[in-house]
């Protein structure tokens, strides 16, 4: 593996590490329209536009998480933790748009 790299991606590739807060929720599943994810669940059941869940994220709401930055758009991302049952990729999703 390439020093810098793991798993074949830049170890920088995190735009912000919040420090979440003590009342810092979860996410507990996707919102997902045909394939892309456009928001997230939370553990309360809130549910927040992929932007809300990126600012939330950054002001410490949101736990397990990093906002990272793909062509110039923002996204959350699990940290890892040595458990793949809670990344993102591994959560529920819930359809929007399917009706």
């Amino acid at each position: 593996m390439s020093k810098g790299k793991r798993s074949g991606l830049p170890q920088n590739i995190n735009l912000v590490t919040p420090v979440p807060k003590p009342d810092a929720q979860r996410i507990t599943r996707l919102v997902k329209n045909s394939g892309r994810v456009e928001g997230y669940q939370l553990a309360n059941g809130e549910i927040l536009t992929k932007s809300q869940g990126v600012a939330l994220a950054k002001a410490g709401g949101i736990r397990g998480v990093a906002v990272a930055v793909r062509n110039g758009s923002e996204y959350l991302r699990s940290l890892p933790d040595g458990s793949e049952s809670d990344n993102l990729s591994n959560l529920p999703a819930i359809p929007r748009g399917s009706g």
